[in-house]
């Protein structure tokens, strides 16, 4: 059978970095084929020149025997490729049917007004035909991420896509939504539809994928058929080296004396009454479902929301947190889930963002910057983490996610804040980088540093925590102390509130 999408010796090179090196890959029609690497791997780079993003420096790709080059996304999209990013690419103000067909809308009266009962059929034929109880009237803004996530695969095939990006489709849903996800890809493949697929979630990838193409450094490792090829060897293949799945450190003790103390906190409706006590050098695990309020304690403690009620205190002393910039004053960090929006500024260089929370420390005469010292303390942290960049004045939105990640730990660290709110700190992140972040919170631990770890992924947060707190509807349903801690027992307490009111 003809390849839908071959790509041949693809080279290409970024002022300072040389992103692919003669790559090469194959996607067969009807097949879901996962693309796996650490965060730099080149694994964007390549997807994105697929989707004409980017333009190669050299190599060939073919889609089905003929030879294509594209200019601009509407270019691949207009011969059959559609990516979907894993930042959702929708306007939440528009409906389904608008955000599907935008820039095609059907027209009357000679092209010059809109047809929205043509757009509203148009649509639901579509969705009709891809098995979607979606409406198309309803706006993009009140649906769930995973509804999101379908009418983005729904707009792709409104262009008669043959070829299916996803980069990272599952970061941000649940069990329950990754199934109907997973649901969609097999309907979709048994139509001849081919899906590349990105995750660094390799069980999933077990579930869903029939081959693996490993990248390392821009250069191809090879491919390998999923079911027949342990977890150990993608692994492997991703980072040159085996990893041993650390166990929990029980030589490390947390401290007697408390960091953070919270009572009787409420916020919003995702807050409920929520009191804890954190110790120094203490990792404190947060568990529970999306949307049970984990964030938004971390938030509200952080100031970023306004709490209606509760006390915080700090070190002993009752404080008063109203903005993240009072936080900051009495040492406590927050790494939001969402480090593009919350954590960086992207078009800024990785120094800037390195020493952003902390200033002051580099203005002389409160006015000048001392960028040599500013170049010191971010080259200091920049080399501590193993940051993979070009140079210190790199702006930060051309680094891979993971060492993104690793900019905004830089960043509290370089404030030396005492108490830390780490919040989904490994998502989008590869395995290899996970170990470093694993490494790194055991030693800010060790150091005395108090950390809240706030992780839907339960093997991490038994590997992780000196304690669990797990949370469901706003509320903290149970504690648990690692030697009684298991996945099942964490998932009861976690739908406890559900449970009770069934």
């Amino acid at each position: 059978m003809a390849a839908l999408i071959e790509v041949a010796g693809v080279s290409k090179t970024f002022p300072g970095v040389r992103a692919l090196s003669d790559v090469r890959f194959e996607l067969a029609p009807g097949e879901v084929h996962a693309l796996m690497g650490e965060n730099g791997a080149g694994k964007s780079t390549l997807m994105k020149i697929l989707a004409g993003v980017y333009t190669k420096d050299s190599g060939k790709i073919l889609l089905e025997g003929r030879e294509v080059a594209f200019a601009n996304p509407r270019e691949a999209q207009a011969a059959g490729v559609g990516i979907i990013h894993q930042e959702l690419q929708l306007m939440n103000h528009l409906t389904v049917a608008q955000n599907i067909f935008i820039g095609r809308e059907p027209k009357w009266a000679f092209g010059l007004l809109l047809d929205e009962e043509k757009l509203n059929r148009d649509t639901a034929a579509l969705l009709d035909h891809m098995g979607l109880r979606l409406n198309p009237r309803a706006d993009v803004g009140g649906l769930t991420v995973a509804k999101q996530q379908m009418v983005e695969i729904a707009k792709a095939l409104s262009h008669n896509t043959r070829v299916l990006i996803m980069d990272e489709p599952t970061a941000a849903l649940n069990n329950a939504e990754i199934e109907e996800l997973f649901k969609m890809i097999r309907e979709l493949t048994s139509r001849g539809v081919g899906v590349i697929y990105i995750s660094h979630k390799i069980d999933e990838l077990k579930l869903i994928s029939d081959r693996v193409t490993v990248l390392r450094d821009g250069e191809y490792v090879g491919t390998v058929p999923t079911k027949t090829t342990s977890i150990d060897t993608i692994i492997s293949m991703m980072v040159g080296r085996t990893l041993k799945d650390v166990a929990r450190d029980t030589t490390r003790k947390p401290r007697e004396e408390i960091a953070l103390e919270v009572k009787g906190l409420s916020c919003g409706t995702l807050v409920k009454n929520v009191s804890f006590s954190l110790k120094r050098g203490e990792i404190l695990g947060f568990a529970g479902l999306m949307g049970a309020g984990r964030t938004e304690v971390a938030r509200a403690v952080f100031g970023a929301d306004r709490a209606q009620s509760g006390e915080i205190w700090v070190a002993g002393k009752k404080v008063s947190v109203r903005s993240p910039s009072d936080a900051v004053a009495v040492g406590v960090g927050y790494l939001s889930e969402d480090r593009k929006r919350f954590g960086l500024a992207v078009g800024m260089d990785v120094a800037a963002n390195v020493v952003m929370a902390n200033l002051a420390r580099f203005l002389s005469f409160h006015v000048f910057l001392r960028e040599r010292a500013i170049f010191a303390e971010a080259g200091k942290f920049v080399k501590l983490l193993g940051i993979r960049t070009p140079s210190l004045t790199q702006e930060v939105r051309l680094l891979s996610g993971g060492n993104q990640q690793k900019v905004v730990v830089a960043k509290w660290l370089a404030r030396d804040c005492e108490v830390l709110f780490f919040d989904e700190p490994t998502r989008g992140i590869d395995v290899g980088a996970k170990a470093e972040i694993y490494k790194l919170l055991r030693e800010l631990a060790a150091q005395g540093k108090a950390i809240v770890m706030i992780s839907s992924e339960l093997p991490e947060i038994l590997r992780m925590s000196d304690r669990i707190v797990v949370m469901c509807e706003g509320r903290i349903t149970g504690e648990l102390m690692p030697e009684e801690a298991t996945q099942e027992r964490i998932m009861q307490l976690a739908t406890q509130r559900e449970t009770m009111a069934a």
